[in-house]
Formats: C-alpha cells, sequence, structure tokens
C-alpha cells in the first residue's frame, strides 16, 4: 500500500465520477442540504488547490478548495475532504490537509475555512471564528466554523456570510 503522503496528485478532470462516489459514499443523499455545500453551489471549485489520494491504482481521497468572499476578504472554503472507508484512521485525509493548506501558502492564499470538528481540525491550524462574526447560508453551528490563517492576522477582521466567488 502507498504511503499517504506519497499518494496525493492534483485533481484531474477524469477523476469526477469517483470522486462523486466517495462523497456519496461518506455523505448520503443530504449533503447537498448542508451549507458548506450551498456555497459550493455558488462557485466552482478551483482546479489548481485540489488534490486526490491515490493508491493501487484506485482514487481513495479527496479534497478540494472552493474560493469564497466573506465582505471583502477573498479566501478558501475547504473541502469537502473524503477518504473512502476502507482507508480511513490511515492518515490519507491528514496528509490531503496538510498538502492543501501548503499549496494554498506557497500559491499567496490567505486564508481557509471550513466547517468541521475542532479537535480534528486544530493541529493544521484551523481555529473557531470568534463570536460567530462569520455565518454560512443555512444552519450551522457557529463553533464548527474553523479559520486557518495563512497569512498570521488573515482571519481577525473576518466577517459577514461566507459566500462562493469564483475566481477572476
Amino acid at each position: 500500500m502507498t504511503r499517504p503522503n506519497d499518494a496525493i496528485r492534483p485533481e484531474r478532470p477524469d477523476d469526477e465520477a469517483a470522486i462523486e462516489a466517495l462523497q456519496k459514499a461518506a455523505f448520503g443523499p443530504g449533503a447537498y442540504a448542508r451549507s458548506a455545500f450551498r456555497v459550493r453551489e455558488q462557485a466552482p471549485h478551483d482546479p489548481r488547490l485540489s488534490y486526490v489520494s491515490e493508491t493501487d491504482g484506485r482514487l481513495v481521497g479527496s479534497v478540494r478548495l472552493t474560493p469564497i468572499a466573506i465582505g471583502e476578504a477573498r479566501g478558501y472554503l475547504l473541502g469537502p475532504l473524503v477518504v473512502d472507508p476502507a482507508y480511513k484512521n490511515l492518515g490519507y485525509g491528514k496528509a490531503l490537509v496538510r498538502h492543501v493548506l501548503g499549496c494554498a501558502a506557497q500559491a499567496g492564499e490567505r486564508f481557509v475555512i471550513l466547517v468541521g470538528d475542532p479537535p480534528y481540525y486544530a493541529p493544521f491550524g484551523f481555529k473557531p471564528v470568534p463570536g460567530g462574526r462569520v455565518a454560512m447560508p443555512g444552519p450551522t453551528d457557529p463553533k464548527r466554523i474553523l479559520v486557518a490563517e495563512l497569512v498570521p492576522g488573515a482571519g481577525e477582521s473576518l466577517s459577514g456570510m461566507i459566500r462562493g466567488a469564483a475566481k477572476t
């Protein structure tokens, strides 16, 4: 089996069906009602910042970044992060998150937001957005809206509704 860090490559257009199958298996039919999916409907994910894990010729994980705006601030929404159930708890998801955050930082991006569990994402530098200053289009626990500042201080002034914002 390929090690998680060695299995990452850029997403290709022909990966779409396999990624959709992973997402469907992980999130079920109700996924598209979630707030984060509503944001993703407003703008396409950025293919230059979307990656997959592949092992033994099989796609086993995916992570995407979707460009967003919060007021005038521009950044990215991480997700969905998905790993084939047979490969969970082997480090593939963590390797994908570390990789995509590193690539976003190298590309000069300022911050990445996600909706997730603080204990899982804190080791990657994600922290709750203070005071419920940022909202999603739909019901979301504000304690689960997390930001990773790729530029120190980039999350301090964030305030408003998260919306998809296609890259120009």
